[in-house]
């Protein structure tokens, strides 16, 4: 048990944090849930004053209370977590998580400053782990095991067609655009690591770093 905890360390961490984060949010009065989202958004105004902690808040909100979520989290979550290790697993997810609200939001303040939307656009409410997930998703899709790949594959179709992530993507959306630069984030960043790990040619221990008294390369 304490192995398989160790080895998946990454993915219970925010499996774990997720669900007592959307358990607490769950139960707030409504007009508090409202006013947390707000403040948790990472929205154009929310980014400007406080970048640091809205993006790691808004990765544990959801936007609205949704039962499968940890399930979807776990599908994704630990297929890459299994073909990358710890601290690339939170690595790629991060990398995922920070770009994608980074790019859609960036558009939409771009586009609000040149009069193509409204100033309210800039206070959208932008919460949910769901650029967290699509990261690991592509990253289990291309690396991991065979059961991985095929779970992963079940999440992405899941997402896509009932998730509807890519819905307004002609239109630059905000989702729309953040899962899209959050998967090639992930393809770019999770191939660039596994091309080094492979490169070294060492054995990875479960927290993705070389064993004791092995060489580590630059």
């Amino acid at each position: 048990m304490r192995v398989a905890l160790r080895r998946y360390a990454a993915a219970w961490a925010y499996l774990v944090g997720f669900t007592v984060a959307d358990l607490v949010y769950v139960a707030l009065p409504p007009g508090r849930r409202s006013a947390f989202q707000g403040w948790a958004s990472t929205n154009v105004v929310n980014l400007h004053h406080d970048p640091i902690g809205s993006l790691v808040v808004s990765a544990f909100i959801p936007s609205g209370y949704c039962y499968a979520w940890p399930a979807v989290i776990a599908l994704a979550l630990f297929g890459a977590n299994r073909a990358l290790g710890n601290w690339r697993t939170v690595l790629v997810c991060t990398a995922g998580h920070v770009v994608g609200t980074l790019v859609s939001e960036g558009i939409v303040g771009y586009r609000i400053d040149h009069g193509l939307l409204p100033r309210s656009d800039s206070l959208i409410i932008d919460v949910g782990p769901s650029y967290v997930v699509v990261a690991a998703t592509a990253a289990a899709v291309l690396y991991g095991s065979r059961l991985a790949r095929i779970a992963a594959t079940v999440d992405l179709i899941l997402l896509i067609t009932v998730g509807g992530i890519f819905s307004g993507l002609s239109t630059l959306q905000v989702s729309a655009v953040g899962h899209l630069t959050s998967i090639v984030t992930a393809v770019i960043l999770s191939g660039l690591l596994v091309w080094r790990l492979r490169r070294t040619s060492l054995p990875v221990t479960p927290d993705g770093a070389p064993p004791a008294g092995g060489a580590r390369h630059a």
